[in-house]
């Protein structure tokens, strides 16, 4: 029997759940109080709650249903289970939130401290859902419905129609919050990219070695790593040489530098960070 629930699945679910509850607080008790339309399903609620009445993590609900099954039908079921979890569990966080603590106050008094504290705890909320591989859906959905039929780029697409949603602030609530929110929107995608590459950093190291063998063999037995050999010579000295080129995490990184600090040969070594590394000891090939 196919064993569907491991230890790494839990794992990135929890991570999900934490992603999604960071989204939800930061939209509901930093946005909400100055209606800061900064994107997203949660923005869309915003604006339309001004017109219909209805509270924006009911929009929000609408609005993601509505988009799942017109994304199913135009575009077939291109999103996964996680997606579809991470986005209705977000509308769900925000009723709850809704429910226990209505129409919230500024925690800061300040509109400005409000936009940034917001921007920076949902942005890194959806910086870890987009790390396992899901999304809070919104204008996720709708940049991938926009691409099918236009040929726009999806990161466009989404950023195409965040705008618009910034658009619809400014005609609700004034050219004041629109503005907010546009430069919302801007620092929420900067955070999240910088979110995503930095929780998936490695490092990318190539030595030089005329002898590589102790430090293969530190690299095997001590980090529990693998490498890579190239036979090599020098251009000047005509001399043969080895090349190792390993990939590690940081905590590794740190520990492989200091054993060859301590190398009583001539060693040449240059790093590279890399953010997308996949394939056994780092994130699975998807």
């Amino acid at each position: 029997m196919k064993k569907y629930m491991t230890k790494d699945s839990i794992k990135s679910y929890l991570l999900i759940l934490i992603g999604i509850t960071m989204v939800a607080c930061g939209v509901h008790f930093f946005h909400s109080p100055f209606h800061l339309a900064v994107g997203g399903a949660y923005g869309i609620g915003i604006v339309f709650s001004e017109f219909t009445g209805l509270q924006p993590g009911d929009i929000m609900l609408i609005v993601n249903g509505v988009l799942f099954v017109l994304a199913f039908l135009l575009i077939g079921a291109s999103f996964g289970i996680k997606t579809i979890l991470a986005s209705l569990g977000t509308s769900g966080i925000v009723k709850v939130l809704e429910f226990i603590a209505p129409n919230p106050q500024s925690l800061s008094g300040d509109i400005m401290l409000d936009l940034i504290c917001g921007v920076i705890l949902s942005a890194i909320g959806i910086g870890i859902v987009f790390n396992q591989g899901a999304s809070t859906g919104g204008t996720d959905i709708l940049g991938k419905i926009v691409n099918k039929f236009t040929g726009i780029d999806i990161g466009k697409a989404v950023l195409y129609c965040d705008f618009l949603i910034t658009l619809g602030a400014t005609l609700a609530y004034g050219p004041k919050t629109g503005l907010y929110s546009l430069f919302g929107v801007v620092i929420n995608g900067l955070i999240i990219d910088y979110v995503i590459d930095g929780m998936n950093i490695a490092k990318e190291v190539t030595i030089v070695a005329d002898d590589p063998t102790p430090i293969v063999h530190f690299i095997h037995n001590e980090l529990i790593k693998t490498c890579t050999l190239y036979d090599a010579h020098g251009a000047y000295s005509g001399k043969p040489k080895q090349v190792i080129v390993t990939i590690l995490d940081r905590r590794s990184y740190v520990q492989l530098k200091d054993f060859l600090k301590s190398s009583d040969q001539k060693i040449f070594t240059w790093i590279k960070n890399s953010s997308e590394v996949h394939g056994e000891g780092f994130r699975p090939i998807e």
